[in-house]
Order: C-alpha cells, then structure tokens, then sequence
C-alpha cells in the first residue's frame, strides 16, 4: 500500500484518461493520495475529486509564484473551504525565489497570512519551498507552525536544512528528483532522515522519476520513488511502503 502524498490529478492534462490514471495506481498498490490545489481554479477541482473518491485527500492554499494575484476574496474562500472533510492540509504555500512575479515581500505576507489560518484550523501545513530555505525557516520559526507541522514537499536541500525542518515538527517529503542521476543531495539527504519523517509524493504531472524524465508524470510512478528509497534505506519494497503511509496517515490526521 502506497500514499502519494503529493498529486496535481486536477490539472488540466489529465482530463482525457483521469479513471486510467487512477487504475493504474490502484494496480501498483497506490491506494491513497492527496489532490492539492494552488490557486482560485485548481481550489475548485479539488472538490468534485475528494466528493467521488473515498481514499482520496484534498489541500488548498496559495502558491507563493502567484502571492501577488491573491485578493482578499481568495483568502476567504481558502478560510471557508478548509472546513470541508475531506481537506486534510493548507497547502502548497511558502516562498519561490526562482520566478519574479510576486515580490518578496508580498509572499511573506501571503506565507504568514496562511499559516496562521492552517493554526486556526488545526490543520498541517504543505510547504513549497525554492531557493528560499532559510526565509522559509525563519519564517515557520517566527510564526510557531511547529503546533501544527506539515510536509517538506519535495525536498531539495541537504540533510543540516532537513534537519532544522524536523525538529520544527515536519516530515520531508521525496518525489521523482530522488531517482535522477545528477540526485546526489536528495539521495545523500534521504539516507539520514529518520524513517519516521519520510514521506513520498509524484507531485504529478510534474517531475516524472526516472525513467520517464521529461514526461507527463502519475500517481503510479510513486511507487519508483518508494523503490530508491527503499535502496537508499537497504530496506525491503513492503517496509518502505508500509512506513511511508503510517507517516502520511499520522501528518494528516487520517
């Protein structure tokens, strides 16, 4: 039994074959999952998902590349929103250097203002993380999100940053980089996570494992990342598999 902790199974792409998609995951053994949705459209496809399928999760929030779009009426809809029963995190929120859309300081506020709602709500948070650790950090420290924890989604950074992350109170999530060649941080970085705070995702459609880089990326292939992990830990498949949905179910409250 597998948990992709981490899926985009509402964008768009996946429209023409959604119920093959499913299937296949079923096959390799994914049983549970959480459709997260980032922004006003994404939010709304998250719920006819979570109505039709038992063993599927949502969370919502606002992506930190999109802070500056966010309006007051957004944030309010997310507020009313994670009081739904299937919505099992707020997120992905935090903090994107990488594109130069929304200024630094409009995503601190956007970053701030969500995780004392997930607070309020008891809820996890899902945080996005990119070229930005140590104000992602700083700003989880500042804001106490160690009461409510949440995921390190598809982490990057090295076992030191990781490490900082746990003691915050927040499992680190790997995905598909883990299996590519040039992967020796994620890999190094796994090899010391405790098996406690591991978590695996596809964050799919994006980031296909290897050996389907470059392509349109599913639930099912999760269970290649479960596989490098598994190598990584001189673990078995079923040990792997079994720790990571124990720690899936107990972040989210499931």
């Amino acid at each position: 039994m597998l948990f992709d902790t981490h899926t985009h199974i509402n964008d768009e792409v996946f429209d023409k074959d959604f119920p093959d998609v499913l299937n296949r995951a079923k096959e390799v053994g994914v049983d549970q999952m959480v459709v997260v949705g980032v922004d006003r459209p994404t939010i709304e496809r998250v719920f006819p998902i979570i109505d039709q399928h038992k063993h599927i999760y949502g969370a919502i929030g606002w992506n930190p590349e999109d802070a500056i779009d966010m309006t007051e009426d957004d944030f309010q809809m997310i507020k009313h929103e994670l009081g739904h029963p299937g919505i099992v995190a707020l997120g992905e929120i935090g903090l994107d250097y990488h594109w130069d859309k929304s200024p630094k300081s409009v995503q601190h506020d956007v970053f701030r203002r969500q995780i004392r709602l997930a607070k309020e709500a008891g809820l996890p948070l899902i945080i996005h993380n990119r070229e930005a650790t140590e104000d992602v950090a700083r700003i989880l420290r500042e804001e106490h999100a160690e009461t409510i924890g949440g995921v390190m989604h598809c982490y990057s950074d090295n076992w030191e940053w990781a490490q900082k992350f746990i003691d915050l109170n927040f499992y680190i999530s790997f995905g598909g980089p883990l299996t590519f060649k040039n992967a020796q941080l994620q890999r190094e970085t796994a090899a010391e996570v405790p098996l406690d705070r591991l978590l695996i995702e596809t964050d799919c459609p994006f980031l296909s494992p290897h050996p389907f880089r470059g392509k349109r990326n599913e639930p099912a292939r999760v269970h290649l990342v479960a596989e490098k992990l598994a190598e990584l830990k001189n673990m078995s498949f079923e040990e792997i598999a079994k720790v990571t949905t124990e720690n899936a179910m107990r972040c989210f409250h499931i």
